[in-house]
């Protein structure tokens, strides 16, 4: 698989859970149209590159690890809360999670809803896409407590509008800015956050992409102009990923072998703070940035890398030396990602493809979330990324229990460090796939 096709699978992805909004927009004739944006350095090629090596030797794996009876001997339930039906959620901050709402009309399609992770307050917050008059659709989104940013698109005409926003008291404060604009030439760029700024990732749509470079920008929220953060001369492999302090990309070198590095970004001087280059031809999926360092995930299994040739999620257990990685002892979860890592205090937390677990690389042991019943075919869903003090899932639930009420609805869960019970109603038994994938 290209690392072109891996970039359009990722976005298609997200889309599958999207089905209002799937397919491919039409194509455009112009390229971004930016607005108030500043210059950016690009990454130039000629330089020797050193890339990741993990001998099988340095790899541990859940094999290595004991698996604890419950989740009950490290997390417990803090919250729950039930949203509409169909919902998805992003949680980027300890206090808010974003969410993008359904609703039961043609137009609009969505809403962008506010959830307070304290007391399971939802506020919606915008009601329906800026440019609703011009038939644009609200199409992605991410928030903190400082604002929010979002994208809209024009399917059919193949635009594409990024704004952000303000939050005060529960609300958006002031109007919306226009942070960029442009057509299907680019693909609908993909969101992510830190405490007190939105990113977007421009990235051109592949194969007319000869000569088209692929962008992360940033702004204040709610504030006109944008900034430049990181320019590169080839498509940006990954989505970008949220941390607090930190926004992580995944560049592919300017070389005539794909060599993607893995690139993580201060979130207030946007300086590149750590790079970690993956061997020639291997494709991630995602990536993140944590305790440890670089998390980064496969698709696809590859007969080279040694200990990182097989699909799944791999950190290093600890944190590497002088930023030497190939010289770290390093985790890998061989199950089939399905979301980004995250991390809850001494937590790495993983997702499947049906499951969440939560492992502990200090005491070698690991746990899976059960999955409630009636749940939705991914399961329970990782909505958290970054390093947090607690951690977010969420299913979607459709299940008539007998002698009890229907369930429809989408239930999310706040979870926290610590020992404490962690049933919740309508929990499944065992409803997990703990099988090598």
């Amino acid at each position: 698989m290209t690392d072109d096709k891996t970039y359009e699978g990722n976005r298609q992805l997200v889309m599958s859970r999207r089905a209002f909004l799937y397919g491919t927009a039409a194509a455009g004739a112009t390229a971004a149209l930016a607005l108030g944006l500043t210059g950016c350095d690009a990454l130039t090629g000629g330089e020797e590159i050193s890339y990741l090596k993990v001998p099988e030797s340095s790899l541990v794996t859940l094999n290595d690890f004991e698996a604890l009876d419950s989740p009950a001997q490290s997390i417990h339930l803090v919250n729950t809360f039930e949203v509409p039906y169909g919902t998805l959620i992003w949680a980027n901050d300890d206090e808010v999670a974003a969410c993008l709402l359904p609703t039961s009309t043609g137009s609009p399609l969505t809403k962008v809803g506010l959830l307070f992770l304290g007391n399971g307050t939802l506020a919606t917050v915008l009601e329906r896409a800026v440019g609703a008059v011009e038939h644009f659709e609200i199409y992605d989104v991410r928030a903190t407590m400082e604002g929010v940013v979002w994208t809209e698109a024009n399917v059919l005409q193949g635009i594409w509008r990024v704004y952000t926003a303000k939050i005060a008291g529960g609300a958006i404060e002031g109007e919306p800015q226009l942070m960029e604009e442009g057509d299907a030439t680019y693909e609908t760029p993909m969101l992510a956050v830190t405490a007190k700024r939105a990113y977007w990732q421009v990235v051109p749509k592949a194969p007319n992409d000869a000569g088209l470079t692929s962008r992360l920008m940033a702004a204040s929220f709610g504030r006109g102009g944008a900034t430049c953060v990181y320019e590169n001369a080839r498509r940006i492999g990954t989505p970008p990923y949220s941390s607090p302090e930190s926004v992580t990309i995944a560049p592919r070198l300017d070389a005539s072998t794909t060599y993607y590095q893995l690139t993580n970004i201060d979130g207030t001087s946007d300086a590149v703070v750590d790079t970690l280059t993956l061997p020639g031809g291997m494709t991630p999926l995602e990536t993140g940035y944590g305790k440890t360092g670089f998390m980064f995930s496969f698709a696809n299994i590859y007969d080279y890398g040694e200990g990182i040739s097989n699909l799944g999620t791999y950190a290093p257990v600890r944190m590497p030396s002088s930023g030497d990685y190939s010289s770290a002892q390093w985790f890998g979860f061989a199950r089939t990602p399905t979301a980004a890592p995250a991390w809850c205090g001494n937590l790495l937390i993983v997702k499947s493809s049906y499951s969440v677990c939560g492992i502990d690389l200090d005491k070698s042991t690991y746990f899976a979330i059960d999955v409630d019943n009636g749940a939705d075919d991914y399961g329970e869903y990782l909505a958290s990324s970054g390093m947090h003090d607690t951690f977010v899932t969420y299913a979607n639930i459709d299940h008539r229990p007998i002698g009890s009420a229907a369930i429809h609805a989408c239930r999310v869960k706040v979870w926290a460090l610590g020992p404490g019970a962690v049933a919740a109603e309508g929990q499944g038994e065992g409803e997990e796939e703990w099988v090598e994938e």
